[in-house]
C-alpha cells in the first residue's frame, strides 16, 4: 500500500526503502511505481518486471531444493496422493516391489477425492501422485483407464426399469463421494438428483446400497463380485452405459524428486507396463 507499510514489514527505515527502489528503477531506466498520495502504485513496466522476478525467484528455490536434495541422497519419507479411485492392490504391488529395496523409506498414502488430489499436486504436498486431470502446468503420465458403473440394489425400483433416462434418475435419491478439497468442487459429476446423500468413500457408498437405498456410480472392479452375486444391479440410463475416467502419475517437483521416489514411480510404472524414459 505504501512505503511506510513496506518498511515496517521488511523491518527496514523508510528512507532506506526508498533509496534501494530510487537505486533499482536508476539501474533499469524505467519506473516502477508511482506515488499517488499515500499509497505507492506499481507501473506497468513495475507489473511486468513483478511477473517476472516472481518466476525467478521461483526458479531460484527449486535450484536450492534441488541442491538439497542431492546433498541429502536417499529420502528418510515419501508422500502419496492417492485418487481413491485407483485401485490399491496395484499401489500395494508397486510398494512390494518397492520395499526390498526401499532403505527404510517410511511411505505415507493420502486418499484423496476431486480437487483434493489437485491442491495437494499444487502445494506439492506430496511425492507422487495419482490422479484424474492434473492441473494446469503439471505433466503427467497415463497410467490406466478406470470404467465406472451406474448402481442400486436388484430391488430398487430404477433397476426394475429396462432403460432409464436422466428425468427418472432425478426422482431418486444420489449417493456422492465427498471431495476432499478445500475449495471443494460439488459440481463434479451428474449431480441432478433432488436427494443426496454425501459420504467418505465408495465402500460407505455400497453399504447404503446394500439397504435398497439410491444409486450411485461406482468403479467397474469395486462392484464385479457384487454383480456376479446378485448383490447389486446395474441400472440402464440412456445415452452412457458406463463412464471411463484416465488415471495419470504426477510427480510435482521433478527437480526434488530423490532416488527412493524415482524407485517408487518406476514400480507403480511397471505395475502398467511401462518404462521412464531415459534422458540422453
Amino acid at each position: 500500500g505504501g512505503y511506510a507499510q513496506a518498511a515496517e514489514v521488511l523491518n527496514k527505515s523508510q528512507s532506506s526503502l526508498n533509496h534501494a527502489v530510487a537505486k533499482l528503477q536508476h539501474q533499469l531506466g524505467i519506473p516502477l511505481l508511482e506515488v499517488k498520495g499515500r499509497k505507492a502504485y506499481l507501473t506497468e513496466q513495475g507489473e511486468v518486471m513483478l511477473r517476472r522476478s516472481r518466476h525467478l525467484t521461483q526458479t531460484m528455490e527449486e535450484l536450492e531444493q534441488l541442491a538439497n536434495n542431492l546433498e541429502q541422497g536417499w529420502e528418510p519419507s515419501l508422500t502419496i496422493g492417492r485418487e481413491i479411485i485407483y485401485p490399491m492392490p496395484t499401489l500395494v504391488a508397486a510398494l512390494k516391489a518397492f520395499l526390498p529395496h526401499s532403505r527404510g523409506t517410511r511411505v505415507t498414502i493420502l486418499d484423496t477425492v476431486i480437487s483434493g488430489t489437485n491442491e495437494l499436486i499444487s502445494a506439492q504436498a506430496v511425492d507422487i501422485s495419482i490422479c484424474t486431470i492434473p492441473p494446469k502446468g503439471f505433466i503427467c503420465e497415463p497410467l490406466c483407464e478406470m470404467e465406472f458403473y451406474l448402481m442400486s440394489h436388484p430391488s430398487h425400483p430404477l433397476a426394475q426399469l429396462t432403460q432409464v433416462d436422466e428425468k427418472q434418475l432425478a426422482q431418486h435419491l444420489q449417493l456422492v463421494i465427498k471431495d476432499t478439497g478445500f475449495k471443494g468442487n460439488t459440481e463434479a459429476g451428474w449431480l441432478k438428483a433432488e436427494q443426496r446423500w454425501t459420504v467418505a468413500n465408495f465402500h460407505e457408498a455400497k453399504e447404503i446400497l446394500y439397504q435398497e437405498i439410491g444409486f450411485c456410480w461406482l468403479p467397474k472392479l469395486l462392484v464385479e463380485q457384487d454383480l456376479a452375486a446378485g448383490k447389486l444391479a446395474r441400472i440402464c440410463l440412456l445415452g452412457s452405459q458406463s463412464r471411463k475416467i484416465m488415471m495419470s502419475l504426477v510427480i510435482p517437483n521433478r527437480d526434488r524428486q530423490g532416488p527412493a521416489s524415482k524407485l517408487l514411480e518406476q514400480c507403480i510404472l511397471q505395475q502398467h507396463k511401462l518404462t521412464p524414459v531415459e534422458v540422453k
